[in-house]
């Protein structure tokens, strides 16, 4: 079991180094990350309890995968397996158990603490293995696949936009519009295999312009319902939910230029720093767009000419 763990700390070390951000700084900066994210959505909505209850069972609940658990069980035996998934879920929980009860929502921080606890207790497919049908078409398989991966996420989205209408919650409509954009973002972490973007016949330029249109398009599909009824409940909060939409935009674009800027490499966490400083300060994005653009048309012209 100790040897689980070790090799757990050295690959995520080793990742940090592969990255250029050595260790230590990377656990400083997901902290800040994590702590600014946990203090907005709280000063944003007096639902935030159960929705960061929801959020840390999420995370916890892709670690009682079947597959991984059998492959756990298979290594170090059943007493040791379940050992390591609760010390798992408890190491994963921490964070969000310490921060409900800085703001002193106790009862929460206790039941996540038993919910993450029986979670460890149980395996199960944490991916469905149904097609679901998809408004997308089979061109930007980013969309097709993760909206199959996601769409628990995203109609918990609609759900919330929903309560945010029952109890007036402007705010609240507002963290379900982005929670649709943070979702598309995901799509876009993961490079796909180069012969995929090789069979493009368009040069560089013309295809990052035709993702970047894509990606515009079907985010907009899917966070146009969220914006429509928020805007004919909240006539007078126009500006703002045009603002929050145009920025969904921005912060998608610089997600995918920032995914072929590394390409063929994943997002690294240079990347993830930056993300985390257009966050707080978003006019940063009108600086490092083109400058992504332009690294993105260098790393691509290889395969693209």
């Amino acid at each position: 079991m100790k040897e689980y763990f070790q090799l757990q700390y050295k690959i995520t070390t080793r990742k940090c180094i592969d990255a250029g951000v050595q260790p230590l700084l990377a656990c400083l900066l997901a902290t800040i990350a994590f702590v600014g994210f946990s203090q907005y959505l709280f000063s944003k909505t007096t639902f935030a309890a159960p929705v960061y209850l929801l959020l840390a069972l999420a995370v916890t609940g892709k670690f009682s995968d079947i597959k991984r658990n059998d492959f756990l069980r298979l290594c170090f035996g059943g007493s040791k397996h379940k050992k390591i998934r609760v010390i798992e879920n408890f190491l994963i929980a921490t964070p969000f158990v310490i921060f409900l009860a800085f703001k002193q929502q106790y009862i929460p921080s206790l039941l996540l603490l038993l919910l993450t606890s029986l979670l460890a207790l149980f395996n199960f497919r944490t991916t469905l293995s149904i097609t679901i049908p998809t408004p997308f078409y089979k061109k930007p398989f980013e969309f097709t696949a993760g909206f199959r991966n996601t769409f628990c996420l995203v109609a918990a989205a609609y759900i919330l936009t929903g309560i945010a209408l029952a109890v007036a919650n402007f705010n609240l409509g507002i963290f379900s519009l982005l929670l649709i954009f943070a979702i598309t973002l995901g799509y876009y972490t993961q490079p796909e295999n180069e012969y995929y973007v090789w069979t493009y016949a368009l040069n560089a330029r013309r295809f990052l312009f035709a993702k970047i249109k894509t990606a515009l398009w079907y985010s907009t599909c899917m966070a146009f319902p969220v914006a429509l009824v928020l805007g004919i409940f909240y006539p007078q909060q126009i500006i703002t939910l045009v603002f929050f939409f145009l920025a969904g935009w921005a912060f998608l674009i610089f997600i995918i230029l920032s995914k072929y800027a590394a390409y063929p490499d994943e997002f690294n966490i240079t990347q993830a720093i930056l993300l985390c400083c257009c966050i707080s300060f978003p006019p940063l994005l009108l600086v490092l767009i083109p400058y992504l653009f332009y690294k993105s048309q260098n790393q691509l012209h290889s395969l693209l000419k």
